[in-house]
């Protein structure tokens, strides 16, 4: 399975986009993080082994704490992809565009 299809799978979730959106405003523990959902601490820990496995968060260790944080060059990579996605839907949607205007038929004189 590719990074992509890794993150992608990972972003499927709704608890584990919950997760990255409380990471997005800085740092979190697993005990931070126990608030976003009415899950168990060891099913949290699940949904962080996936994220982490994605490549969309990173663990730093802190003495005894192992804060998570965001990877942003992951999070930048995937957003890449569904832009060039976006472009190349845009680009087919203009030459739709054009061809439809090309066979449209004139309008008629309504006088």
């Amino acid at each position: 399975m590719s990074a992509l299809d890794r993150r992608f799978a990972a972003l499927s979730d709704p608890t584990r986009r919950a997760i990255l959106e409380r990471l997005g405003q800085g740092e979190a523990t697993v005990a931070d993080l126990s608030g976003i959902a009415p899950i168990s601490q060891p099913a949290l820990s699940r949904h962080l082994k996936v994220l982490e496995a994605a490549g969309l968060i990173e663990t730093r260790i802190d003495a005894q704490r192992r804060p998570r944080r965001l990877r942003p060059e992951a999070v930048a990579e995937t957003t890449q992809w569904l832009a060039q996605l976006q472009q190349m839907a845009e680009a087919n949607f203009k030459r739709l565009d054009a061809l439809l205007d090309d066979i449209s038929p004139e309008p008629k004189d309504q006088t």
